[in-house]
């Protein structure tokens, strides 16, 4: 199993939970970041950059993996507004080097890590990355023997550049906590559930292949959950201006998806399978958004804010 930017907060719960059940490779940029991510993980780290077909190559021939689940990224999306380069070179490039190898390789199974930003209506550069990713893997799926597939969630609380490592940082540098979006929607889960979301669909592909899996989830409004935080850190909150490429809302199915998308109940947890180009028997009928969907209570905002002992699921 390779994890492409399996040195990142995902990545490595990803890595504990499959360790056991395969050999795991995990991969990133950074060197510093990989040694970490292997003495944390137990599992072999190397560099790889998946921008370079040369360095894809290198790792594809040395380790030839049977699957792979590409969470390489780069995921700012103002950074992504003001350098489109690095957005294309990383989520598009990056993403057509691992489905190019591992077609060549004959690998079995590639999930590929997306976001609700990807959704409809798509309203910055890092989401139509995302979303061409999306459309890339899908397509593939009809065309080779490899099975693709990708998931689809909101932010995970405690990621590596979410608000919370933000706030904290704020918090103890600058005394307050400055947001750009305090009336803001946003979906929130936690490592381990977006984990598990992509383990179940590389355990149920024939099911899910040519898709996107999405599960249902809860959202809030940034001051709800920020208001606890600041308060936790004993500091005083304010607003500014927004950054570039922000929206109110975010979406898990966007309006022009609903015909291909379909209901799918797996563990008595409700999820979606978008299919692009493939219409459905049985279409789903309301978008979700941030705006709809269910919110969650203050006791489980605060259990949310709470930083994790152990970055690592076991």
């Amino acid at each position: 199993m390779l994890i492409t930017g399996g040195t990142g907060f995902l990545g490595r719960a990803l890595a504990v939970k499959l360790k056991n059940k395969f050999e795991v490779l995990i991969c990133g940029r950074n060197n510093s970041q990989n040694s970490f991510a292997q003495m944390q993980t137990g599992c072999k780290a190397v560099p790889m950059d998946v921008a370079r077909i040369e360095s894809v190559k290198d790792i594809f021939y040395s380790f030839q993996p049977h699957h792979v689940i590409h969470a390489a990224a780069t995921k700012f999306v103002d950074i992504s507004e003001k350098e489109p380069f690095e957005a294309i070179d990383i989520n598009v490039i990056g993403s057509e080097n691992i489905a190019r190898m591992a077609i060549e390789h004959q690998c079995k199974t590639v999930i590929g890590i997306s976001t609700d930003k990807a959704a409809p209506p798509v309203s910055n550069t890092y989401a139509l990355t995302k979303a061409l990713m999306e459309r890339t893997f899908c397509a593939l799926d009809a065309k080779t023997k490899t099975h693709f597939a990708c998931v689809r969630f909101g932010n995970i609380a405690w990621s590596s550049g979410s608000v919370f490592p933000i706030w904290k940082k704020m918090a103890a540098m600058n005394k307050k906590i400055e947001t750009t979006g305090s009336h803001m929607r946003r979906y929130l889960l936690t490592v381990e559930e977006a984990a598990d979301l992509v383990i179940l669909a590389h355990e149920n592909i024939n099911e899910v292949k040519g898709g996107v899996l999405i599960r249902d989830m809860k959202a809030l409004q940034i001051e709800d959950v920020l208001k606890i935080f600041a308060a936790n850190s004993n500091v005083p909150w304010e607003k500014i201006a927004p950054r570039p490429g922000e929206r109110e809302d975010e979406f898990l199915l966007g309006e022009t998806e609903l015909r291909y998308s379909e209901k799918k109940v797996f563990g008595g947890i409700t999820h979606y399978l978008f299919t692009p180009n493939k219409i459905s028997a049985q279409p789903v009928t309301e978008i979700l958004s941030t705006l709809t969907a269910p919110r969650f209570s203050e006791e489980e905002l605060k259990m949310l804010v709470k930083e994790p002992e152990n970055i690592l699921v076991q």
